[in-house]
């Protein structure tokens, strides 16, 4: 939304996530510099991935954790965020139904992580 000739404006972002049915399909809903904002439903379990770039998750909704591998999970409830390190192999993991959350990412990050190739 920042970058010269598009629309500039509110997002609801409560509005945004009440439109989202399928898990684990973001949706972009503003760029900011070199990175996307999106907002993505999680439910049940997300496959062990990891990126180049550090990924930031804000819960907006429920709660869920993101497991890291060789560390303590991190777990979010509505307004509390984490920062993956880039490399760190994660899942995000919301088992007690839905959750939104919020992610601060650069644009070409691959969903599935470096594995996806």
């Amino acid at each position: 939304m920042s970058q010269a000739g598009s629309d500039v404006g509110e997002v609801a972002l409560d509005a945004v996530a009440d439109r989202i049915t399928e898990a684990w399909k973001p949706v972009d809903v503003a760029t900011v510099n070199e990175a996307s904002v999106r907002v993505a439903r999680l439910e049940g379990e997300f496959p062990w991935h990891h990126h180049a770039q550090d990924e930031l998750f804000l819960c907006w909704r429920g709660a869920f954790r993101i497991e890291l591998e060789g560390h303590r999970p991190a777990h979010l409830s509505p307004g509390e965020l984490f920062v993956v390190p880039r490399g760190l192999r994660h899942r995000p993991v919301a088992d007690a139904g839905p959750a939104y959350t919020l992610l601060i990412e650069r644009t070409e990050t691959k969903q599935y992580g470096e594995e996806a190739g």
